[in-house]
C-alpha cells in the first residue's frame, strides 16, 4: 500500500531520526481484529478495513498544532548532541532543527495545502523556527538568529519524486499523518496488525491500528496509530517499548482543522537584514563516510572511526523488526588502543564511558551503547552492529558474522 505523496517515503529520515526508521523496516500480515470498548463507541472495523480507510483518505488540507515527545533513553553525552532544550542556535539549516525532534518534547504548528504547500513552525521557547514549502521554494527561518535558509528545486525535480535523494522539502512531512503513512507503506509479513481500543485525539473520535512484531529480539513492543474515524487521517503515532513504560515516541495532533489554510500562510519574504544561505546541490546526500562523521567530530576519535579514508561498508543482516546493520569502519585504532592511550582527550574517554557495557563473544570484545529503542555494538576491531534489537541479538549477529 503506497503512501499518498511522492515525498512520504522519505519522512522517516527527518521526522523522527533513527527511531521511526527502525519501525519502518517492519513488514505486515493482516490479522482481523475488532475495536475494543474503552473509548468512543464506533462501528466495528477490521485491521484490513482500517488500513484501506487510511489509504483511501484524500485529505490534503489541514492546519493545527502537534506535539512530539521522544524518549530514547540516550546517554547524557549523546542527548546533549541532539539538543532537546528548545529550538535555539545560530543556524537556519533545517537538518539542525529537525534533528532536535529526536530528543525531548516539542510543539509544532502544522499547515498543509496539497503537495506543494506545507509549513512547520517550531514553538519551543520564546523564539520560533519555521520551515516553509511554497511551490518551487523551500525556506527555513530562525527568528532568534535572524538567519534564513533557502533551497529552490530544479524544474526536473518537480512532481517526479526523482533527483536529489534528500531535498529540504522532504523534511516538511513531520506530521503524524505522514509519519503513519510511511510506517504503513513499508509494512508486510513480519508484523501482526490488529485494531485496538478506540480513542479521542485532538477532540476527534479515532480507531487505533496496532502493529506488533512477530519476531523475537526486537526492542519494539508495538506501534499504535490513531486514525480519524471520519476521514481516515492518522492523528497520532505512538512507538512503545517491549520493556513497557511511557512511549518512546509520541507524535500527535493536539488541535486540528481540515479547512483549507489561507494562501498567505505559506508566503515568506526574508526579513530586512537577515542572513540568507542558499542550499547547495547535493546538500544532505550521504556518502560512504557519512555514518562516521559524528564520531570523527570527537577529539581523538578520528582514528577509531577510520577517518575520511574509512571503508564504511554496510551490510544488512536479517529482516523486518530483527534487521541489523553491520558497518565496517576500517578503523585505524581499536577500542583498547583508545582506552590505553594516556594522551587521548577527555572527550574521547567520555564517549567510551557512554557506550556502556563491555561484551565479548567469539567475535572478540566490544562495547554496547543501549537506548530504549536502538542498541549499538562497537567491536574492538572497528565493526559496528546496530538495530532496534536487544543486546543479545547484536552479540549473536557479531558471532555469526565475525
Amino acid at each position: 500500500m503506497a503512501a499518498n505523496t511522492k515525498t512520504s517515503r522519505k519522512v522517516a529520515r527527518y521526522a523522527v531520526p533513527v527511531a521511526v526508521a527502525g519501525v519502518a523496516a517492519a513488514t505486515v500480515a493482516m490479522v482481523p481484529a475488532f475495536a475494543n470498548a474503552g473509548g468512543p463507541d464506533l462501528p466495528k472495523m477490521t485491521a484490513q478495513q482500517l488500513i484501506e480507510k487510511v489509504a483511501a483518505s484524500d485529505v490534503e488540507q489541514l492546519s493545527g498544532t502537534a506535539k512530539i515527545s521522544t524518549d530514547l533513553g540516550l546517554p547524557k553525552i549523546a542527548s546533549g548532541l541532539l539538543g532537546g532544550g528548545g529550538v535555539t542556535g545560530g543556524s537556519a539549516n533545517p537538518e539542525d532543527k529537525v534533528a532536535q525532534l529526536a530528543n525531548g518534547t516539542h510543539t509544532l504548528r502544522v499547515a498543509a495545502d496539497g503537495e506543494d504547500r506545507q509549513k512547520l513552525t517550531f514553538l519551543d521557547g520564546k523564539e520560533e523556527y519555521s520551515l516553509i514549502h511554497n511551490g518551487d521554494d523551500v525556506w527555513g527561518y530562525d527568528s532568534k538568529s535572524n538567519e534564513v535558509f533557502h533551497e529552490k528545486a530544479s524544474p526536473s525535480e518537480q512532481g517526479k519524486g526523482a533527483g536529489k535523494e534528500h531535498k529540504t522539502g522532504d523534511r516538511l512531512n513531520a506530521s503524524p499523518q505522514k509519519l503513519a503513512e510511511e510506517i504503513l507503506a513499508a509494512a508486510g509479513p513480519t508484523t501482526d496488525v490488529s485494531v485496538g481500543e478506540t480513542a479521542q485525539v485532538a477532540g476527534r473520535d479515532a480507531y487505533q491500528l496496532v502493529l506488533k512484531p512477530k519476531q523475537a529480539g526486537s526492542t519494539v513492543g508495538s506501534v499504535q496509530i490513531a486514525v480519524d474515524a471520519k476521514n481516515g487521517v492518522p492523528l497520532r503515532v505512538q512507538l512503545l517499548s517491549a520493556q513497557g513504560g511511557k512511549p518512546i515516541v509520541d507524535a500527535g495532533f493536539t488541535k486540528v482543522d481540515f479547512a483549507k489554510p489561507s494562501a498567505d500562510t505559506f508566503a515568506f519574504t526574508p526579513p530586512k537584514g537577515a542572513k540568507v544561505t542558499e542550499g547547495v546541490d547535493g546538500h544532505g546526500k550521504g556518502d560512504k563516510d557519512g555514518a562516521f562523521k559524528a564520531l570523527e567530530s570527537f577529539p581523538g576519535l578520528d582514528g577509531l572511526a577510520g577517518g575520511p579514508g574509512g571503508k564504511g561498508d554496510v551490510k544488512v543482516l536479517g529482516e523486518g523488526w530483527a534487521t541489523i546493520a553491520r558497518i565496517d569502519s576500517g578503523a585505524g585504532k581499536s577500542l583498547k588502543d583508545l582506552e590505553n592511550d594516556k594522551n587521548a582527550p577527555k572527550e574521547a574517554k567520555q564517549f567510551l564511558d557512554s557506550l556502556g557495557d563491555k561484551v565479548n563473544g567469539s567475535f572478540g570484545e566490544g562495547r554496547v551503547m543501549s537506548t530504549r529503542l536502538f542498541n549499538v555494538l562497537v567491536t574492538d576491531d572497528g565493526k559496528v552492529y546496530a538495530g532496534a534489537v536487544t543486546k543479545d541479538a547484536l552479540v549473536k549477529a557479531a558471532d555469526a558474522n565475525k
